[in-house]
């Protein structure tokens, strides 16, 4: 029975990743992905396309939800943030799309500021957040790319690694394409491609898109060193969309919220065809 391997959460978007053992998944993905993001002093969203920096800040939310703690270097050192969710809230712009955040304080601005080298300000997502996400089935995320949750299984990345060895190049770790459930068990690559509903936990899931790849998977998540072409290069052979560029992996919207854990069954409950059109017709 294919089963969740991998479960992970990333609080500040663009920043590094949790891992953790169990996690509700609430109508907006797992609980905290994505709730806090790094902006320009106009609001702008900053990413790893043009910021790779941001994959060396570990975030971490305490258990009460209070204090989002930002760590980095030992020069940087960490500093602690008291979660404000009433805060006056400021325009944040996602995408050219228009939303609303809380913006977190002084101390957090100063901190990014200097580990980034730009001027940043750090917001969370309101309450009220009302963003409505597209795709196949319809839902709701905080500041994510687009979708509630981002599946990627294991022998996806096995298959595109082979493909990387025989080409010379070296193979990748699944943090290149930032998850929040790995799937294990799957025998065929690019599965989720075709799971349009799935049962994992308490929760279920409702297929929305393939999930098209940019350059932050060009960025080493260890070291923020950003070099190409791979795996865009290699991925461009044999995973091009049929609407544009090439994809890695399948977005989600949540249809039943509930937890989830490392080890639970992956059952998919509906299947259908990849939207995928490569040069051969297969994925």
């Amino acid at each position: 029975m294919p089963k969740v391997a991998g479960l992970l959460y990333y609080p500040v978007k663009g920043c590094g990743v949790v891992s953790t053992t169990a996690a509700t998944v609430t109508s907006a993905g797992l609980t905290h992905d994505r709730s806090f993001m790094v902006v320009s002093e106009e609001g702008v969203f900053m990413t790893q396309r043009r910021h790779p920096r941001l994959a060396l800040i570990a975030p971490a939310v305490s258990a009460d939800e209070q204090t989002l703690t930002l760590r980095a270097d030992e020069r940087h050192g960490a500093v602690r943030v008291p979660v404000d969710t009433t805060g006056p809230r400021r325009d944040v712009d996602l995408f050219g799309r228009p939303y609303r955040g809380i913006d977190q304080g002084a101390a957090a601005a100063r901190w990014l500021s200097d580990f980034l080298g730009v001027r940043s300000r750090l917001v969370r997502v309101p309450p009220e957040h009302g963003r409505v996400t597209d795709g196949r089935t319809p839902g709701t995320s905080g500041y994510a790319d687009s979708c509630a949750l981002h599946i990627v299984s294991a022998s996806s990345l096995d298959h595109l690694n082979g493909r990387l060895l025989a080409r010379g190049a070296h193979p990748l770790a699944m943090n290149r394409f930032r998850p929040n459930i790995v799937v294990d068990g799957w025998a065929e690559p690019h599965t989720e491609d075709r799971a349009l509903r799935i049962r994992v936990g308490d929760a279920e899931l409702g297929y929305a898109k393939l999930a098209i790849r940019c350059a932050v998977t060009l960025v080493d998540q260890e070291t923020a060193a950003k070099a190409g072409p791979e795996p865009m290069r290699t991925l461009a052979l044999y995973r091009r969309a049929a609407t544009g560029g090439v994809a890695f992996g399948s977005k989600y919207a949540v249809l039943r919220p509930g937890k989830v854990s490392l080890g639970d069954a992956v059952e998919v409950t509906r299947w259908g065809v990849s939207e995928l059109h490569g040069p051969t017709g297969r994925s």
